[in-house]
């Protein structure tokens, strides 16, 4: 049997202040979603405007005051500006404070967080051995005591994290690549993507990749949980639920356009020239909600499990409790 259908918010990090933000991660539990997930950017996308704050403490200020939501990051970097041992320090604390309620989601990072504070950045070669070779420590310093370990990037010297969560922290891998995603499946708990890429992107590469992965772990399709951050922008006023996506602009750019992009008012000059076509061209934008009901199932069919929907508004408040009286309800009716 496979994984139930679970909906979450994304906390949208990068475009409101961190106690703005907080308040609409508890409003979004209120209001039925099952899980909340924030990005962790030193810098964010545009930088007028533009929020970035660290998502470890802000995970824990939701979890005190939430009771059920399960919440992560989607991304957090654990191979430049965080040493391994850190993470697994800072998350194992969260899943002792919220046992069952946390899910590290790591990547290989963007230069736009990491070369600020001085890291030239690598190639991608590079980047996933350090993802891979991060996780393992984490996953060790978890598991055993006095861990003395000698990576190609990170060392630990009889290294203890003594606050260790009885109920294990899932770990989630953030994929746009076929290399990761295999990785994703041989090895983590979850996966995580995002929407409104060519079909072509998950039907032949991403998903047979994970599948690939699956299979190389001996594992099955129930043993990984599969997250895609869906792109919704719902409104009753068309011209408003296209021009919200204006603020997003910069998902619009493609990997070549923004790969070594390394300052936030360089991305939001390139994210400004966009037409608002091309802005919004990763995001479901309709007045109706047997639209986004109707599109939303493409994914379910691909097989995603785990949708986490983003509205790119300004007026989070309206949008979490629009989606989650019209278009979650729609969804739970359908699959039972």
């Amino acid at each position: 049997m496979g994984l139930p259908l679970r909906f979450g918010y994304k906390a949208s990090a990068e475009q409101f202040p961190p106690a703005e933000l907080l308040e609409y991660g508890v409003l979004a539990e209120r209001n039925g979603f099952d899980s909340v997930f924030v990005s962790d950017h030193l810098q964010p996308w545009n930088h007028t405007g533009g929020h970035a704050p660290s998502a470890i403490p802000w995970l824990g200020a939701l979890g005190a005051r939430t009771e059920r939501i399960v919440m992560g990051t989607s991304v957090l970097t654990p191979s430049f500006r965080y040493h391994p041992g850190v993470v697994a320090q800072a998350f194992g604390t969260l899943g002792s404070l919220f046992p069952g309620r946390v899910v590290l989601g790591v990547g290989s990072g963007e230069a736009l967080n990491e070369v600020a504070l001085g890291y030239t950045w690598p190639d991608m070669k590079e980047r996933f051995a350090r993802l891979k070779e991060a996780i393992e420590l984490i996953e060790t310093l978890w598991r055993e005591e006095r861990v003395t370990f000698d990576g190609q990037f990170f060392q630990t010297r009889d290294a203890t994290i003594y606050d260790r969560p009885d109920t294990a922290v899932p770990i989630y891998i953030g994929a746009s690549g076929p290399a990761a995603t295999r990785l994703a499946g041989r090895i983590a708990s979850g996966y995580i993507t995002t929407s409104g890429k060519a079909r072509e992107l998950y039907t032949d590469t991403l998903l047979p990749a994970l599948s690939e992965g699956i299979d190389k772990g001996g594992r099955g399709d129930h043993d990984v949980d599969t997250l895609i951050e869906m792109k919704v922008s719902f409104d009753a006023d068309r011209q408003r639920a296209l021009h919200d996506t204006r603020y997003w602009a910069p998902l619009a750019l493609t990997p070549e356009e923004k790969m070594r992009v390394e300052d936030p008012i360089e991305m939001q000059r390139l994210a400004e020239a966009l037409p608002i076509e091309r802005a919004a061209s990763r995001w479901i934008v309709s007045t109706d909600p047997d639209e986004h009901v109707a599109r939303i199932q493409e994914y379910i069919d691909l097989g995603f499990r785990h949708l986490v929907f983003h509205g790119p508004g300004a007026d989070q408040k309206r949008f979490i409790e629009t989606y989650g009286a019209e278009i979650l309800p729609r969804l739970r009716h359908r699959h039972g």
